[in-house]
C-alpha cells in the first residue's frame, strides 16, 4: 500500500516485519504506463494519450477512479460479441468506466443505458461519453436489487456468481467476468455461444 511517514510508523508498530520502499513523486500517474490500447475487431479501445490506428472505430477511455480500461480479456470478449449481434437498444450492467456502453453506441446500438452501483463509475462513464461524443442514459443503481429497464440486448461483465440473479428484461444477453472453468447459468435463457480468451470466458444467451 501507499502511505506517508506517519502511516509507516503506525504500520511498523503493528507489523514489525514490514518492508518499506520509497516511491517516486509521479506514482499517481505511473499507472498510465500500463494502460495500452487494444484492437478488437473493427474497434480500438484505448486511452486519450494514445493515437488509434487508421480505419478503426475508436473508443477512447480514461478510467479515472472506475474499473475498466478495455484491456482485460473479459471486456474484449464482450466487445467481440457486441460486434456479432444485431443492433437495437442496449443496457450495460455494471458499466464501470463505460467501455461497453460507449462501444455499443459507436456500433449503432441505441438507446444505450449504462448502469452501475458505484458513483465513481457513473461519473467516469458520463465523462467518457462526452469524450467520445456519444449519448448514453447513465444511471446509478443496483442491478440485483432494483428492476432493470427493458432492452433488446443486455451486456453484463460482472461475476459468475451474480449472473443467475440478474433480473434481465432483454431478448439477448452477453455475460462475462468469470473464468472458463466456472459453471454459469442464466434462468429463463438458453445458452447460445461461448468465447474464451486467456482463461476467461464470455457467453451469449437468448430468452426462452
Amino acid at each position: 500500500m501507499y502511505t506517508d511517514t506517519d502511516g509507516e510508523e503506525r504500520l511498523r508498530a503493528a507489523f514489525p516485519t514490514i518492508h518499506a520502499v520509497e516511491v517516486s513523486g509521479d506514482w499517481r500517474d505511473r499507472w498510465r504506463e500500463f494502460h495500452r490500447g487494444a484492437v478488437v475487431g473493427r474497434l480500438w479501445v484505448g486511452p486519450p494519450w494514445e493515437e488509434p490506428p487508421a480505419g478503426a472505430t475508436a473508443v477512447v477511455v480514461d478510467p479515472g477512479r472506475a474499473f475498466g480500461t478495455g484491456a482485460h480479456a473479459t471486456t474484449r470478449l464482450c466487445l467481440e460479441f457486441l460486434q456479432r449481434v444485431t443492433g437495437g437498444s442496449l443496457i450495460d450492467i455494471g458499466c464501470g468506466s463505460g467501455v461497453l456502453a460507449i462501444a455499443g453506441a459507436k456500433l449503432g446500438f441505441g438507446p444505450v443505458i449504462a448502469l452501475d452501483s458505484d458513483p465513481a463509475a457513473t461519473e467516469a462513464t458520463e465523462e467518457n461519453a462526452r469524450l467520445n461524443g456519444v449519448e448514453l442514459a447513465v444511471r446509478l443503481g443496483d442491478a440485483l436489487a432494483e428492476p432493470l429497464p427493458e432492452a433488446d440486448i443486455a451486456v453484463a461483465n460482472i461475476t459468475g456468481e451474480a449472473v443467475p440473479w440478474l433480473p434481465l428484461r432483454s431478448t439477448v444477453a452477453i455475460t462475462s467476468g468469470y473464468l472458463d472453468g466456472e459453471r454459469v447459468s442464466l434462468p429463463r435463457y438458453a445458452h447460445q455461444d461461448r468465447l474464451v480468451r486467456e482463461g476467461w470466458a464470455a457467453d451469449t444467451w437468448h430468452a426462452l
